[in-house]
């Protein structure tokens, strides 16, 4: 994995975290220091963390989704520059730079995004620790696969804005393969999957396609609800129960290690393997592609690989 810039914390407030509007930050990471011995967890600031250091355990996980947003608001500046303002279409860097990547080529319905990369893609479709989140056939000839994080705001914009749009035009139709892969950046997106993987219930097996697939869907929707909520676990707890899991579910499903390690290592193949650095990024017919997608584009994209 790449050595990562480091980036202070800046905490924005919940309309600026989920309508754009960001203060000025300098760049550099808060350093997290984690009391095992407490309930909660405690954040201090004076030392660099990188992101291969923040590997989320159970302890992490169960103290991290009680935490107020400014654990999982992400930090909006670029590089070396004064922040920027997080467009509703872009990316979140694995750093936690939130990037604008509204392009002039990515403006116009007619011409196709900007790969970033090459891929084997026969290395990408092989499956990883978790069953494969998949819909479509598997002889499609498109394969799209997603690497998001639930906290992030571009990932959220894409599936509220796009991804039924293009199931509904491509996957149901039989052109695209659809998966979905799980990068969280925080504590509280890792829950969010596992609560996506587990099924309701019965916490102990996993959820099925037909299963996580709305799950997902209804937590980006409410992404504004749980993913800057005060308490953390409360609103997280709310949205599952209306997925059908009751308290003793929840908890069980959230202190599932051997999920949690594979929630971990699946964001870990993304990153090692296949060049992921930022979400949502896109893995499509061997070439990378980062950034929120409008349906125009996407389909563009699709109908020159048909």
């Amino acid at each position: 994995m790449r050595t990562h810039r480091n980036f202070w914390l800046a905490v924005p407030s919940r309309s600026q975290f989920f309508e754009g509007s960001w203060p000025t930050v300098a760049c550099e990471w808060p350093s997290a220091v984690i009391s095992h011995s407490h309930a909660v967890t405690l954040i201090t600031y004076g030392e660099s963390m990188q992101m291969s250091e923040m590997q989320l355990t159970k302890r992490r996980l169960l103290s991290g989704i009680a935490i107020a947003a400014a654990a999982v608001a992400l930090v909006a500046c670029k590089d070396s520059k004064d922040a920027a303002d997080a467009s509703s279409s872009g990316k979140t860097m694995a750093d936690g730079t939130n990037v604008d990547t509204m392009q002039t080529a990515a403006t116009s319905a007619t011409e196709m995004p900007q790969s970033d990369g090459d891929v084997d893609m026969a290395e990408v479709l092989k499956p990883g620790v978790l069953p494969e989140m998949a819909l479509g056939k598997a002889d499609a000839p498109v394969k799209i696969v997603e690497y998001m994080s639930m906290t992030c705001p571009h990932c959220a914009h894409f599936h509220n804005t796009t991804f039924d749009a293009i199931k509904q035009k491509y996957v149901d139709a039989g052109k695209v393969q659809f998966i979905i892969r799980e990068f969280p950046f925080d504590p509280r997106a890792a829950a969010a999957f596992m609560l996506a993987r587990c099924s309701a219930s019965n916490p102990e097996q996993l959820s099925t396609p037909e299963q996580y697939f709305p799950m997902v869907s209804m937590l980006f929707k409410q992404q504004q609800v749980w993913a800057a909520a005060d308490d953390g676990r409360a609103a997280l707890l709310q949205m599952s129960k209306l997925a059908g899991f009751t308290e003793d579910s929840f908890t069980k499903c959230l202190t599932n290690q051997k999920l949690l390690d594979e929630v971990n290592a699946t964001r870990e193949r993304g990153s090692k393997d296949f060049g992921v650095n930022a979400t949502p990024t896109f893995l499509i017919n061997g070439k990378r592609y980062s950034g929120d997608m409008p349906v125009d584009t996407l389909s563009a994209l699709i109908d020159s690989l048909i």
